[in-house]
């Protein structure tokens, strides 16, 4: 049955994940697109666009639409897909939540423990690695386009994507209050979306 099968999934990827959303949607893709072919490529590309675009945060999004569209997909009315998208944002946040319970209980007595800063330190490597295997997950046809197909897209794409990473890098450099807001995050955000409706129609 979809339900549990959700459940346990996202259960597992909520348990495996460091680093936050963005590390968890290299996990979601590998389960929900590789694995069991819930949603296409093209669909959890555009879910994660979605879960970046609305309040919260990414991962749990991520999650929550996952199993919405999962569901649908498997052939289920909207209200069971309500309920998947229900079902994989808790099994998401399970684990999570025990365990930062668990570590604020003890992290104040092992702070200075030459163990618990050792481990500290190979989790933040994990973290790295993670992050970066989201934004590699992300490079794909379906959001650069294809060479062979459209060279002049994927350019732009390519262009686009340089951009927009090395303005997000210079923001807190910046002193000009107007440069800030169009360098930040939602500004990136909104000028992305213009150019590419301008571009792409």
């Amino acid at each position: 049955m979809i339900f549990w099968q959700l459940f346990l999934t996202f259960l597992k990827i909520g348990a495996f994940t460091f680093g936050g959303g963005y590390a968890m949607i290299a996990l979601i893709q590998g389960e929900v697109v590789t694995e069991r072919h819930w949603v296409s490529a093209q669909e959890f590309t555009d879910l994660v666009a979605v879960s970046q675009m609305t309040p919260g945060p990414i991962g749990i999004n991520t999650a929550t639409y996952t199993g919405y569209v999962a569901t649908l997909n498997a052939g289920y009315a909207t209200p069971w897909a309500i309920l998947g998208a229900v079902i994989a944002s808790l099994a998401v946040i399970v684990v999570p939540v025990v365990l930062t319970l668990v570590v604020c209980r003890f992290l104040s007595q092992y702070r200075n423990n030459k163990g618990g800063q050792y481990l500290l330190r190979l989790l933040r490597l994990v973290v790295v690695g993670l992050i970066a295997s989201a934004a590699l997950c992300l490079m794909t046809v379906e959001n650069f386009g294809s060479p062979a197909d459209n060279k002049t897209q994927f350019v732009f794409s390519l262009l686009l994507c340089l951009v927009a990473f090395a303005l997000s890098m210079t923001n807190p450099q910046v002193k000009q209050p107007v440069v800030q807001r169009l360098t930040s995050p939602i500004g990136l955000l909104v000028i992305g979306g213009v150019m590419g409706l301008l571009f792409f129609r």
